[in-house]
């Protein structure tokens, strides 16, 4: 099973990483080779640079939350959510309908509902976890 991740292309997870200016001040993130690439698409998708991107989520993320938190941690899961979303046909896979044409409040009220749908039941509810050790 692991063959398929073990013998991928080790550069995708060779970590890179590049200065940016948010709101006037330098600042570096650093992410793994595919997740740069993965916001490079993102960007291209909405006709935007990398560093314009990055400020965008930023900016927003800020807005939103009061604070960034662990930004470089977002991101990866801002990468891994539209992996995911284009999986799902929430998002195109090609690049030709911008990220901001998309009614995110329409797709996020999907994925509730979905999420919602497919939550195990809780241990009060009688469902029970065990994991047990491989024999020797």
């Amino acid at each position: 099973m692991c063959r398929l991740f073990i013998e991928g292309d080790p550069s995708l997870w060779e970590q890179h990483t590049r200065s940016l200016r948010l709101h006037g001040l330098s600042t570096s993130l650093r992410l793994e080779t595919f997740f740069w690439n993965i916001l490079a698409e993102i960007a291209e998708r909405d006709a935007l640079t990398l560093s314009q991107l990055v400020a965008k989520l930023y900016d927003e993320l800020l807005e939103a939350r009061g604070e960034t938190g662990n930004f470089a941690s977002f991101l990866r899961v801002c990468c891994g959510r539209y992996l995911t979303l284009q999986v799902r046909g929430e998002v195109p896979a090609g690049p030709l309908i911008p990220i901001r044409n998309l009614d995110a409040s329409r797709i996020l009220l999907r994925e509730r509902a979905q999420n919602c749908a497919h939550q195990a039941p809780s241990q009060s509810e009688g469902a029970q976890e065990t994991v047990s050790p491989k024999a020797a």
